[in-house]
């Protein structure tokens, strides 16, 4: 079974950026994600939003951005201008949410709720009408490689149950130690996308070989 894999770059050789991504492109990931952290949200830092022009250069995919940051909306601009295609922002410490998603809405391109660890899915009830897809972090944000947290599976359930009434359902999207033994955990419960960066880029197997072990891990 082929699943919906968005593809962690933080996890990449950056030496070989642009051989890495074709490589995953060619294996049939369907699309990358780019983990935007600013040191104060998350306690590390990454890259700006110039990586998103760079892989842009590099792929036609889609480019999934996730902001871990504490003033999303000063990065929004810069995100949209280099090719993002999707927008992802944090519940956490952000009192004016729903004027940062109607931002990103109102720019034409997908709009993403994040959900830390230990944030409850009930929090983000009031603004499922401007969101495009939810991200349930199975990780506490900020570094690659770390192990998922299983009782997460029960908040991927519940944003299952809290919009099946919806006419237009956001994808359920899952980050954070993902691999083909958590994968067909967290596919059960309810998620529709997962971001994968060790078990593509870290896999002693090689790129094409961790992805189709990914894709048989639901057989």
């Amino acid at each position: 079974m082929k699943i919906r894999i968005s593809a962690s770059i933080l996890n990449a050789d950056f030496r070989f950026l642009k051989d890495q991504i074709t490589e995953v492109e060619s294996a049939g990931v369907e699309q990358f994600h780019l983990d935007i952290m600013d040191g104060h949200f998350v306690p590390n830092i990454s890259v700006g939003p110039f990586i998103i022009q760079t892989c842009r250069q590099i792929t036609s995919l889609p480019l999934d951005t996730h902001l871990m940051v504490e003033n999303p909306d000063q990065y929004i601009e810069d995100c949209i201008k280099y090719g993002s295609t999707s927008i992802s922002v944090h519940i956490e410490n952000n009192p004016n949410i729903h004027r940062t998603l109607q931002r990103i809405r109102n720019s034409k391109i997908r709009s993403g709720i994040v959900i830390n660890p230990g944030t409850s899915i009930e929090s983000i009830s009031s603004i499922l009408d401007l969101i495009d897809l939810i991200l349930i972090m199975t990780v506490n944000p900020g570094f690659g490689g770390q192990s998922f947290i299983k009782s997460q599976l029960n908040k991927i359930m519940a944003a299952k149950e809290m919009i099946k009434d919806m006419k237009i359902k956001p994808i359920i999207e899952v980050d954070g130690g993902i691999n083909s033994q958590t994968l067909p955990l967290a596919h059960q419960a309810g998620a529709d996308l997962f971001v994968i960066g060790s078990a593509i880029f870290s896999n002693p197997k090689g790129i094409p070989a961790s992805i189709d072990e990914l894709n048989r891990s639901l057989k």
